[in-house]
């Protein structure tokens, strides 16, 4: 099985040149300074405009937002899909800068002319370890609920899909305005950063190529 790196990958600690100088820890700059990541799909037309000419886009991404940008190759599909995997890693704050960065792009390049002057509404299909959606759901439902009612955006979490072997990933749709979604990102990655089982799969981001379809 090939590598499951992306070559388009650039990270060298130079790009960081933005930090700004040292400041008193609190409680809230733990929950920034905490590491993690995300994983989402995209169209393989989305994928090379994240790309850019080049590797131009994401190179310039990593360096604005100071997290690291992959993903998987050309022929590396989430099961069940045509999609490729995104997956962005870093401090909470700088994956969200990243996020942001990459889905206003792809919404700028969204082909709306139907009159409306109200943002469109999109949907962003998170890839989350099923061990770790209970985090989200909470007991009852009611985590779940209230980050609905906070961001006002759609969250709809897939049920376990039995029809492939060792497939033990889940999606989970946001779907709103870019503010939404982002407000609904910015409640989700801290609960998923608490779990630890969460952090165990950033070593193996697109590793779904022995996977076998189950009739």
């Amino acid at each position: 099985m090939e590598s499951t790196e992306s070559s388009y990958v650039s990270s060298p600690e130079g790009l960081r040149n933005r930090s700004p100088p040292p400041q008193p820890k609190s409680p809230d700059s733990d929950h920034v300074e905490k590491s993690t990541y995300v994983r989402f799909l995209v169209s393989n037309a989305a994928a090379g405009s994240v790309i850019g000419k080049g590797g131009s886009t994401i190179t310039e991404f990593q360096s604005k937002s100071g997290a690291r940008i992959q993903l998987s190759r050309s022929h590396e599909f989430f099961p069940g899909t045509s999609d490729r995997i995104i997956m962005i890693s870093g401090t909470i704050d700088d994956v969200l800068k990243a996020l942001e960065l990459i889905l206003a792009k792809l919404l700028s390049e969204l082909n709306v002319d139907d009159g409306d002057d109200a943002e469109p509404r999109t949907k962003v299909r998170l890839i989350v370890p099923n061990s770790s959606c209970g985090s989200i759901i909470g007991k009852g439902g009611s985590t779940i609920k209230s980050f609905i009612e906070d961001s006002q955006a759609g969250i709809k979490i897939s049920p376990q899909d039995n029809n492939y072997y060792g497939l033990n990933d889940r999606l989970v749709t946001l779907t709103g305005t870019l503010d939404e979604q982002m407000r609904a990102f910015e409640l989700i990655l801290p609960k998923l950063a608490e779990d630890p089982h969460y952090s165990q799969n950033i070593h193996a981001p697109f590793s779904y190529a022995g996977l076998s379809f189950s009739n």
